[in-house]
């Protein structure tokens, strides 16, 4: 597998739901799971956004943060900031929202979609507590799959090796398990 890259910076031209700009560089240190979306997108609407807003109560106790970037690359007069505004409220989004930066040769992709090959949206970008894109979906995540991706990025982040699931039971006479099996007690 190769190594991963550093995360392109984003490139935005406002923040909604947070008190300054964040950049990858002030969130270095957490596991970061981006969101880019358009308030017309369908899927965004029914699958993308529900999912992060559910990432970010789930995992709301650990070393993560969701954002969202508002990516527009059609209907550009229909999606200024006072609807995104408005559309943030009516669905109850809290988590961090950029919005990206439209291309400064007038072309029709924005700058942090453009820097991230995204190829529409919804996408789902997981980077690393070192800043690093660790993984990039195109469309509809699957829960379970985002779930064990971002679980193995807080364990690498942590160093810790076994995983703990709240309120399941251990294994009788077992003491712990991690990837070399199971200890007794």
């Amino acid at each position: 597998m190769p190594t991963p890259r550093l995360a392109p910076e984003w490139t935005t031209t406002e923040w909604l739901n947070t008190p300054e700009p964040l950049t990858i560089e002030r969130l270095r240190g957490r596991v970061v799971l981006l969101h880019a979306f358009q308030m017309l997108c369908p899927g965004c609407v029914t699958r993308g956004i529900p999912q992060a807003q559910r990432v970010a109560e789930h995992f709301s106790r650990e070393p993560l943060v969701v954002v969202g970037l508002h990516t527009v690359f059609e209907h550009h007069e229909a999606m200024r900031v006072e609807s995104l505004r408005a559309f943030l409220h009516e669905y109850q989004i809290r988590f961090p929202i950029g919005i990206d930066a439209p291309d400064p040769a007038g072309g029709p992709l924005p700058r942090t979609m453009k820097a991230y090959a995204m190829q529409g949206t919804p996408t789902t970008v997981l980077i690393d507590a070192e800043g690093r894109l660790r993984q990039q979906t195109f469309g509809v995540h699957d829960d379970l799959r985002l779930g064990a991706a971002i679980g193995q990025l807080l364990s690498e982040r942590s160093g810790v090796r076994r995983v703990v699931v709240e309120g399941a039971p251990m294994p009788p006479n077992r003491a712990a398990c991690d990837e070399d099996g199971c200890a007794k007690a």
